[in-house]
Parts: structure tokens; C-alpha cells; sequence
């Protein structure tokens, strides 16, 4: 092994007039050239994953928000943002909340997708990624978890419209109206 050492030192020295120390601080910062000047440029089928994920961001600014009234859990799921004709939606503590605006973390592939058209409650109060944990179920929850719970309807309620809530038997958007007139 030694040899082989040597005679790589040597051959360094020889060819490029550099210590091995300085020839392997060169090889460095090349490579860390190479990765940043690439990273700069994106390949084209990134870029047009881009710029449709800022087609449907766009639609989805635009879009205007629409009250849906009394849903219930299997309605929701219909939400989750595979059709991205629909708004995205999730539900907290029984209310639903439009979640368009912040597709890149509830769309398809987002951190947070498994929580669209769902009730997050328990998840959210876990701050879990459980499956099992995506209902509207608290109980057994601490005191903390549940201060953990309303910190997050806090931040949806300032962020995200209000659309609608959960509930047992699908209320129609008209019976909505009416209801709102009746009052």
C-alpha cells in the first residue's frame, strides 16, 4: 500500500506541479463548481413541471371561492386535489377550509397531501403521519396536543377561507342559501 502511495504522490508532483495536498483542494473546489454552475440550469422536463404546477397555482389564485355548505367525509375526499379543476380541501375540528393557495404543500407530491380531502383534526393535534390518525376523533388527547390542535385551526382560520363543514347527511348549496336568508 505504500507503494502505491508514493508513486501516486510522485505522479501528482510530476504531471501538475502541485503538493498532493493542493492537487486534492483543487479536485474539491472543481466538483464544488461543477455541482453549483449545474444546479443553476434545470432540464427541461423540470421546467415544464414547473411551469404547469404555476399554470394551476395561478387558476387557483383566480379562482373564486365557493361556499360548499354541510359535507360529509366521503364528499370531502372528493377534494383531494387529483382533479385540479376542484379546490383542495381539508377539514379541521369539523370545519372545511380551502387549501388551493397552498397546493405545493397539500397537492399531489406535497408534504402535507395526505391530509387533503380529509379530517385532519387528530393528525394535526399528533402532528402525525399516521393514516389511522386522519379523523376528526379527539379523544384521548392531552391537554398540550389539544393546545396543539387549536394553534393549527388558528393559522387555517387566518390562511384558508372557510368553505363548509362536516356533517352526518350532505346539505345542498341551495338549502345553504336559504338557510343563510332565513337568518
Amino acid at each position: 500500500m505504500g507503494v502505491i502511495s508514493e508513486k501516486i504522490v510522485e505522479v501528482i508532483s510530476k504531471y501538475t506541479g502541485l503538493s498532493p495536498m493542493w492537487f486534492m483542494i483543487m479536485v474539491g473546489l472543481t466538483i464544488i463548481s461543477y455541482k453549483i454552475v449545474s444546479g443553476m440550469f434545470v432540464a427541461v422536463n423540470d421546467y415544464k413541471a414547473v411551469e404547469k404546477m404555476k399554470e394551476i397555482f395561478e387558476e387557483d389564485m383566480r379562482r373564486e371561492v365557493v361556499e360548499l355548505g354541510q359535507l360529509t367525509e366521503e364528499q370531502l375526499k372528493e377534494y383531494d386535489g387529483s382533479d385540479p379543476k376542484k379546490p383542495l380541501l381539508m377539514a379541521i375540528k369539523g370545519n372545511i377550509y380551502d387549501v388551493s393557495r397552498g397546493r405545493i404543500f397539500y397537492g399531489p407530491g406535497g408534504s402535507y397531501a395526505m391530509f387533503a380531502g380529509r379530517d385532519a383534526t387528530r393528525a394535526l393535534a399528533l402532528m402525525s403521519f399516521d393514516p389511522q390518525d386522519l379523523t376528526a376523533n379527539t379523544d384521548g388527547l392531552s391537554e398540550s396536543e389539544l393546545d396543539v390542535l387549536q394553534d393549527w385551526e388558528l393559522k387555517f382560520q387566518e390562511k384558508y377561507p372557510k368553505v363548509g363543514v362536516l356533517g352526518g347527511q350532505p346539505q345542498l348549496q341551495e338549502e345553504v342559501v336559504e338557510t343563510k336568508k332565513a337568518v
